[in-house]
């Protein structure tokens, strides 16, 4: 099955300074037929979700000014039930703990590709559900 068509009715949110990634990700999902909005600073982030609810947010964790896990903590109190994305190049305890606590649902390592983001994306969502389904709140 087609990953991407799990995805199509769930809108999400990317901010990372790369433009590389932004564009790809950007392209990569509307022409699946998915929604994407793309940001580039924690700021152009936290715009976003004050203007649309987002069931996905994705952060780099290394941004100019406010960085992911700031940012994530932040968009966690508007957007309590989004599933919560860090992209990182770096592996650093403290920073995965403290991601954890914030609410941070899953991790991706960079490089990364396009089919490997849009399979852990599924598998949260389906996690999600299920969390939901079990406390009852479905």
């Amino acid at each position: 099955m087609n990953p991407f068509n799990e995805l199509k009715d769930f809108k999400t949110l990317l901010v990372d300074d790369d433009e590389f990634i932004r564009d790809s990700l950007k392209i990569a999902f509307t022409t699946k037929g998915c929604s994407m909005r793309v940001a580039e600073t924690a700021e152009e982030g936290l715009q976003a979700i004050k203007e649309e609810q987002f069931d996905i947010i994705i952060s780099d964790f290394r941004l100019p000014g406010m960085n992911g896990l700031d940012f994530i903590k932040l968009a966690s109190v508007t957007q309590p039930g989004a599933v919560n994305i860090l992209i990182t190049a770096y592996r650093d305890e403290y920073m995965f703990s403290e991601a954890i606590r914030i609410g941070v649902t899953e991790f991706i390592e960079k490089p990364f590709s396009v089919k490997a983001l849009v399979a852990l994306l599924a598998l949260s969502l389906k996690r999600q559900t299920k969390k939901r389904v079990i406390a009852g709140k479905n």
